[in-house]
């Protein structure tokens, strides 16, 4: 048996939910991303910097770094409980995720709020 301990919600349910709540957060982003590729015509720095210096657009940014976050952890604590038997295996492999993820997080948050 599998304990529920390193999940992020406390049953199947809520991280059904979270993922695809994160899903939605993350698609939105991308539409959002696209219409402002496809409406920028040629894109230079100033206008990208211009993009990015938005408030609305930092917390967007922001946002979906976190569902990123949530979204990846859900899954791949899921695949590593699925199929990685050894229980210290699997724990430095979720530590190891864990570290990339904050890492990956926090230095989105430096770059959107140098902006």
């Amino acid at each position: 048996m599998v304990s529920n301990a390193s999940a992020l919600g406390r049953n199947g349910i809520q991280d059904f939910l979270l993922v695809r709540a994160t899903a939605i957060v993350i698609t939105l982003y991308v539409i959002y991303m696209v219409v402002f590729f496809a409406t920028a015509g040629e894109l230079t720095w100033t206008l990208w910097t211009g993009f990015f210096s938005s408030g609305f657009t930092k917390v967007f940014t922001l946002l979906t770094l976190l569902s990123t976050l949530i979204h990846a952890w859900i899954g791949m604590w899921q695949v590593l409980t699925d199929y990685v038997k050894p229980v210290a295996i699997r724990l430095f492999l979720q530590l190891a995720i864990v570290v990339a993820l904050l890492v990956y997080v926090i230095y989105g948050f430096v770059v959107v709020w140098g902006v």
